[in-house]
């Protein structure tokens, strides 16, 4: 094994100067947040991502929310089972296009958002930004998001 001395790390960036670590450390604190919430709801974390998705807009496909949530189906099938298993969506194939799943939010799932309200007001008390400040770090940190997923794309 190759000693490793103070001039080979000489241009490692300290790790809180480190952007990915900061996005990483506060997706942490937020799962830290949310767990207590979310448990009283009993969904997780993206279960309750995939229930936000459909209060904003139901009856859609698989596809669509996988898009939305940037999640492939490998990922989002088996959330998606288990929150039909406990009664807050269906999954049906579209009588238009067998290949196509539709989800709805079943009336559980419906009464399950005025349950979640408290949710997001937590959040948002504990963020302690007002809505421009919040808007604007969203919007960049979105901005992160897509170009990195350009510069995947022009690199397959």
């Amino acid at each position: 094994m190759k000693d490793t001395t103070s001039n080979d790390l000489a241009d490692v960036p300290k790790i809180d100067e480190m952007l990915c670590f900061s996005i990483y450390s506060a997706s942490h604190a937020f799962n830290q947040l949310y767990r207590p919430l979310l448990d009283e709801l009993e969904l997780t974390y993206p279960q309750f991502l995939v229930m936000t998705a459909l209060w904003a807009r139901d009856d859609r496909t698989v596809k669509d929310l996988g898009e939305t949530l940037f999640l492939d189906s490998s990922t989002l099938t088996p959330l998606l089972k288990r929150l039909e298993n406990v009664g807050l969506v269906t999954r049906n194939r579209n009588p238009a296009d067998e290949r196509q799943v539709l989800l709805r939010l079943t009336e559980k799932g419906l009464a399950l958002k005025s349950g979640a309200s408290h949710v997001f007001d937590c959040i948002g008390k504990a963020v302690g930004l007002d809505a421009e400040a919040v808007s604007k770090i969203r919007d960049t940190i979105a901005s992160l998001r897509d170009n990195i997923h350009k510069k995947d794309k022009h690199e397959n």
